[in-house]
């Protein structure tokens, strides 16, 4: 993809009669940079540049659309793999244990995300991982998009990830997916204890010729697995961990719950409206109030 984004470069530029130290200087880059993408040597083009010659080329958003598919050269083997197939896949289940899908985080909850990690170079390198993630998105839109099927521990909407603004609107995103035809949001009470899956997360992708591929990831590694025999396996995790999940409508239930206590901060929260209400209830006479409504039993002396 590094190769072809070069060769595309090269081509808009040469009809474009630029020389490449023309065109690094309009994208504000020395001539040897351009040589470099169009050779495809040395590091790959980051987004800024990538934008920087869309526009300084009146490439219509060609090369930025080409971008995330360069970006993920720099990933393994094994993540790059894995990409691919999640391209392609008919069938997408995933259980996550802490965070929401990224296929369903909203910009403010993956910017989050993104802005911890200890690799993170600058907030160029977060906006070229955000872009990247968001691209991949695109995979739930249009008449080819998957079947979706997410498990999400109940921990995942606990944990008020970038606030509790951006966790109100990431937790009405998964309302709003939920409500579509193709997908399905479940959520797995803490109730439920242990499993074998705790404190990791799991994808199994179904391809178009009905096999599948598995990925387990923790914090900081992932595996994916091609073996039939360890791919049925986790298969029969992940249906053991369905099963355990609470039904659909509870789910949403639960969702929407959580959503209620990530309200604006002026207003009182769901758990501080119940206090109350308890509160008032232990209050001389609010049993009696409950009871028999607004009548003073002053008013009515036993006979």
């Amino acid at each position: 993809m590094a190769a072809l984004f070069g060769a595309q470069v090269r081509r808009l530029r040469l009809s474009a009669g630029l020389t490449q130290a023309r065109l690094g200087a309009m994208t504000h880059v020395v001539g040897t940079r351009i040589t470099q993408v169009e050779r495809c040597s040395g590091a790959k083009p980051t987004l800024e540049l990538a934008k920087a010659l869309d526009a300084a080329l009146g490439a219509d958003g060609l090369l930025v659309d080409l971008w995330p598919h360069v970006y993920r050269e720099s990933f393994p083997d094994w993540s790059r793999t894995f990409m691919a197939y999640a391209a392609q896949a008919v069938a997408i289940r995933q259980y996550t244990a802490h965070v929401v899908p990224g296929l369903l985080q909203t910009e403010d909850y993956a910017r989050a995300l993104l802005g911890v990690d200890l690799d993170l170079r600058d907030e160029a390198q977060l906006e070229e991982r955000l872009t990247a993630r968001l691209a991949r998105q695109n995979r739930l839109d249009g008449p080819g998009r998957p079947e979706l099927l997410a498990i999400l521990d109940e921990a995942v909407l606990r944990r008020p990830v970038g606030g509790e603004e951006a966790m109100r609107e990431q937790l009405a995103r998964l309302v709003r997916t939920a409500a579509e035809r193709q997908s399905c949001i479940l959520v797995l009470p803490f109730a439920h204890g242990e499993h074998d899956m705790l404190g990791g997360s799991l994808t199994v992708l179904r391809l178009p010729n009905g096999t599948e591929v598995a990925y387990c990831e923790g914090a900081h590694h992932g595996q994916l697995f091609e073996d039939p025999h360890e791919v049925r396996k986790l298969a029969e995790t992940y249906d053991r961990l369905r099963l355990a999940a609470l039904p659909a409508r509870r789910s949403l239930r639960l969702i929407r719950s959580a959503m209620e206590d990530y309200r604006d901060p002026r207003l009182p929260s769901r758990s501080d409206r119940r206090r109350l209400a308890q509160e008032q209830l232990q209050q001389p006479g609010g049993r009696r109030l409950r009871r028999g409504g607004a009548r003073n039993p002053r008013h009515h002396p036993r006979p």
